[in-house]
């Protein structure tokens, strides 16, 4: 590393940070303007869906083969067209006047945001030396989970006062600064690794997740049971077994599967996807609770969201810092005791319910975020050999978008299934009048969440005894 990318290593965590924060933002910032925006225009709630999907699919299909890149061409050069592409796909969303042009602006605004995030933590992790690294890398961790958890508050804000289109071009003038201060203070790229793209591996991989997600948001409208459902269903698990078998015999393959022989590695990853699907469970159902049947505007839902970063902000800096003196396997297993807890309190959430009951519970759900999510991100990161960090962050980050696509259709899926129980007639969008119906779908929603970052804390708690017992020299 040369000596004036060690000085600034500062000004780049800050580029990478705006970047990290700017797209894992656009993955929940849409969720509180989703409403005004299916009015607008003129599509249902189970379709105003895409909009949010959409940009995760594509991220998720796309991550790990931006990583690869990154391995070949240089980290910062892919990092930077990430970030310029990502910048363009904002303010084409921002301009769009359609559904169509809205959900192909998405499309290019999130592989931009996979550029940027299957590289960020390999720039990071090349700048910063061992002894400061999992400071920054925990930093990182703690932008992630801000961007996700400011979004739907911030955007709620910002439609309550504006148009919904501001949402993406406030990304605009953010996007353009931190490529202008990238080209300055980036490291810069000392050759790529041998070895080239793995085409039909990323063909596969890509017609693994796409057709996979899409047949799940989807089958809410369509019926689970239409035929072009089943047909993504099978191609996704046809190209998902292709895929595994082909990756197992490539010598520079899209993703080294070895590196899920490390059970740590493994259980630390799975924990962060389970996190994000409970996460993401309620950042999709909770906006519309909050808007639809209590009858808050934008504003003041917004408000009502802004607690979580809030919150958020002064735990994680305390995470971090407790981390260092107890260990990371004890914070985290705390947090999902903590966030499990929360989001059976909002099961409990009614038709008249005070806000004071909402305010706690996602102030609840933040503290337990911020006691898991650093820790857990640094921990991924420090129990891999150094040859694996750069395939690490992309994992990561593939992960924590396939959560958030799942928590999605999860929540959506159950949501609607069980209004239409209720209902006893097929429904897709919110039912005025019947805010029972819509109570009762979404207290499933919470309990099924709960259990699911329940499970994580079970697997938690397994990964923090075993980690005990392991020798010093295998830790």
């Amino acid at each position: 590393m040369e000596q004036t990318e060690s000085k600034n290593k500062w000004g780049i965590l800050l580029i990478v940070l705006l970047s990290t924060f700017m797209s894992t933002l656009d993955s929940s910032i849409v969720n509180v303007a989703l409403p005004k925006m299916a009015r607008e225009l003129n599509v249902t709630t189970s379709s105003i869906q895409m909009v949010a999907i959409s940009y995760l699919i594509v991220i998720s299909g796309m991550v790990l083969i931006f990583g690869r890149l990154g391995d070949m061409y240089g980290k910062t050069k892919l990092f930077h067209f990430g970030l310029a592409l990502f910048t363009f796909g904002s303010l084409l969303c921002g301009v769009a006047d359609s559904f169509l042009f809205l959900i192909i602006a998405r499309a290019i605004q999130a592989a931009g945001a996979a550029g940027t995030m299957a590289n960020s933590q390999g720039i990071i992790t090349e700048v910063f030396p061992a002894a400061e690294r999992g400071r920054a890398l925990g930093l990182s961790g703690t932008a992630v989970a801000l961007g996700a958890l400011v979004g739907p508050g911030l955007g709620g804000l910002i439609v309550g006062v504006s148009r919904w289109e501001f949402i993406f071009l406030i990304n605009v003038p953010i996007g353009f600064f931190s490529f202008l201060l990238g080209l300055k203070l980036l490291p810069k790229d000392h050759g790529g690794s041998r070895g080239s793209l793995d085409v039909a591996g990323s063909i596969l991989f890509a017609l693994t997740i796409i057709p996979l997600f899409t047949a799940l948001s989807e089958g809410v409208r369509l019926g689970f049971a239409n035929p072009l459902i089943l047909i993504g269903f099978t191609v996704s698990i046809v190209s998902f077994i292709l895929f595994f078998s082909l990756e197992k015999r490539r010598e520079h393959p899209l993703i080294k599967l070895e590196i899920f022989e490390n059970k740590l590695f493994s259980l630390s990853v799975f924990c962060a996807f389970l996190t994000f699907v409970g996460m993401f469970c309620s950042n999709i159902i909770l906006p519309f609770y909050l808007q639809d049947v209590l009858a808050y505007s934008p504003q003041h839902a917004g408000l009502v969201l802004m607690v979580y970063p809030l919150v958020l902000s002064v735990v994680a800096p305390v995470s971090g810092h407790l981390s260092d003196h107890i260990g990371s396997e004890l914070l985290t297993f705390i947090g999902l005791i903590i966030t499990s807890f929360a989001l059976f309190s909002m099961s409990l959430l009614a038709e008249q319910s005070p806000v004071y009951h909402i305010v706690i519970s996602v102030a609840t759900m933040s503290v337990g975020t911020g006691l898991f999510q650093s820790p857990n991100n640094s921990l991924i990161m420090s129990i891999v050999p150094r040859h694996q960090l750069g395939i690490a962050g992309s994992i990561n980050a593939l992960v924590r978008n396939i959560g958030m696509v799942t928590g999605i259709a999860l929540s959506t899926t159950l949501l609607y299934t069980l209004m239409s129980l209720r209902l006893g007639y097929h429904v897709t969008d919110y039912v005025v009048g019947r805010n029972d119906a819509f109570i009762y779908g979404m207290s499933a929603v919470y309990y099924v969440a709960s259990a699911i970052i329940l499970l994580g804390a079970i697997l938690t708690l397994i990964r923090l005894l075993k980690k005990e017992k392991m020798p010093k020299t295998e830790q």
